[in-house]
């Protein structure tokens, strides 16, 4: 019988992707508020898109670098928690081999089959290290570009969302016309993020662009409200 070649087709770029929800979602609402509260105090466009882009550029930056720390934050919790592995391996190596026998055998491994198992992999001390990481802490290696990428892409992704409620201004003179707008553009737009959000992290397309325009839609409707309120 011919062999038929098996590809596994699993989603790897969840963390791209949570990066891309924040600077998105964030970038969306927060200009288009904004833009929307001034224009019920300001008639001028000019001042109103200078405005928003220096909260663009404010947010971006400060957005970017949360996700700088976050993940460099990530990153030293992992190398302090993979040395603590390291000097429990070295000095009570019989509790970490007994920690590797229950975590195999909450898989069903009977005693005999994980004794075999362990006994294997205390001749590999980095390999036992990886599992006990994974396994018993739930942690994966970081990736080393992890910060800097984190913090590119969620500041990115904020500067794209916060172009696109503020366009209408930059476009159209009349501000109270540049509103309506703003408020179309926006919405579509976070019906598009959604769905596409959704074709990437594996949920229903729709229920995800439903969702997304629904809590941003909330989110910009109360930004916008307490904007006004100030103004």
């Amino acid at each position: 019988m011919p062999t038929v070649a098996h590809h596994e087709k699993h989603f790897t770029a969840s963390e791209t992707v949570r990066d891309i929800v924040i600077g998105m979602s964030d970038g969306l609402t927060v200009p288009f508020a904004l833009a929307a509260g001034l224009t019920g105090a300001i008639a001028a466009t000019g001042i109103i898109v200078t405005a928003g882009l220096a909260e663009i550029s404010a947010g971006s930056i400060a957005m970017g670098l949360g996700g700088y720390l976050a993940a460099r934050s990530d990153a030293e919790h992992y190398h302090s928690e993979r040395a603590r592995e390291e000097r429990e391996v070295e000095h009570v190596p019989e509790l970490e081999a007994h920690g590797v026998a229950e975590i195999l055998e909450s898989y069903s491994l009977t005693a005999d089959q994980s004794a075999t198992i362990v006994s294997a992999m205390c001749q590999r001390r980095e390999a036992w290290i990886d599992f006990m990481m994974r396994f018993e802490l739930g942690l994966e290696t970081p990736d080393p570009k992890r910060a800097v990428t984190s913090a590119l892409t969620i500041a990115g992704a904020y500067i794209f969302g916060g172009l696109i409620p503020l366009s209408p201004y930059i476009v159209l003179s009349n501000a109270r016309d540049a509103l309506v707008f703003s408020v179309v553009v926006t919405v579509a737009a976070l019906a598009v993020f959604g769905f596409v959000k959704g074709h990437f992290t594996g949920t229903r397309r729709a229920r995800s662009a439903i969702q997304t325009t629904l809590i941003g839609g909330i989110a910009a409707a109360t930004a916008f409200a307490i904007a006004r309120a100030i103004s």
